[in-house]
C-alpha cells in the first residue's frame, strides 16, 4: 500500500489535518486487509479506482466519522483513494449529516470537490483559531487557556462540535500523535514521555486498545493513521 500525506496551509491548520492519497499495489481481484486507528478526525473520501468494503461494499464517495477503536477494512489491489482529513468541528461547515450519527461509521456523500471545500473553510477564521489552539494542547486545562473558554463553556463546545468530552478527545489526539510519529523511534520509553504518556506502560495499554497491536508492531507497520 502506498500512502502519502500533504499538510494544509497555515490558515486551515485548525480545520484540516491533511490531504492524503492511498493506493493498493496488487491485482484487481485481490482483497488487501488494512486497519484504521482512531485519529480524532472526519475523513472525506473519494475512491478513484477499484473497490473497498467495511461493513459491506462502499460507494465511491463517502465520509467516515470519528472512531474510538481500530477498524478493519479491505481494499482491492487496484484501489486508489484521495481524501481530506478534517478536524471534526470543520464538518458542520461543509456537510449536512449530523456529526454524532457518523461516529464509528461511514455514509455516502456526493462526489467531493476538495478545492471548493478548502475555499469554503478559508472563511471560517474564528473556528480555525479555536481549532489551532485545541489540537496541540497537552491537557484539558491547556485547551481552555488556548481558546479562552471556561471549563463549562469548553464542555458545551465539545458536545456541539465534537460529540465527546474534551478529555476523551484529548486521549485520541495523544494516541494518534504517538502512533504517527512512532516509525523510526529507537526508544519506546522516550517516545512515551515525549508524547505525553505517564510512562511506557501507559502508552502500551493505549496502543493495545486503540491500535489493536503492541507499540513494537505499530512501529513497523504504521502509515499515517493506518496499519498495513
Amino acid at each position: 500500500m502506498e500512502y502519502r500525506e500533504t499538510p494544509p496551509p497555515p490558515h486551515l491548520a485548525g480545520l484540516v489535518k491533511a490531504r492524503w492519497t492511498l493506493a493498493g499495489e496488487g491485482a484487481a481481484d485481490e482483497w488487501i486487509e488494512q486497519q484504521a486507528t482512531p485519529d480524532g478526525c472526519v475523513e472525506v473520501i473519494r475512491r478513484t479506482h477499484g473497490r473497498s468494503r467495511w461493513d459491506g461494499e462502499q460507494p465511491a464517495n463517502f465520509v467516515v466519522g470519528l472512531v474510538g477503536h481500530p477498524q478493519r477494512f479491505e481494499i482491492s489491489g487496484d484501489a486508489a483513494f484521495e481524501a481530506l482529513r478534517l478536524w471534526p468541528w470543520a464538518w458542520s461547515l461543509i456537510g449536512d449529516i449530523a456529526l454524532v450519527t457518523l461516529h464509528g461509521r461511514w455514509r455516502e456523500i456526493p462526489a467531493p470537490d476538495f478545492a471548493a471545500i478548502e475555499a469554503r473553510l478559508s472563511a471560517a477564521a474564528e473556528l480555525n483559531r479555536i481549532g489551532a489552539g485545541l489540537v496541540p494542547a497537552p491537557s484539558v486545562a491547556a485547551m481552555g487557556a488556548a481558546t479562552g473558554m471556561a471549563p463549562r463553556a469548553l464542555q458545551r463546545w465539545f458536545a456541539r462540535h465534537v460529540g465527546m468530552p474534551p478529555r476523551a478527545y484529548l486521549r485520541l489526539l495523544r494516541f494518534q500523535g504517538a502512533f504517527e510519529t512512532l516509525p523510526g523511534e529507537a526508544s519506546l520509553a522516550g517516545h512515551a514521555a515525549d508524547s505525553g504518556f505517564a510512562d511506557q506502560a501507559h502508552m502500551a495499554r493505549e496502543f493495545r486498545t486503540l491500535a489493536g497491536v503492541p507499540a513494537t508492531a505499530a512501529r513497523r507497520r504504521a502509515r499515517g493513521p493506518f496499519l498495513t
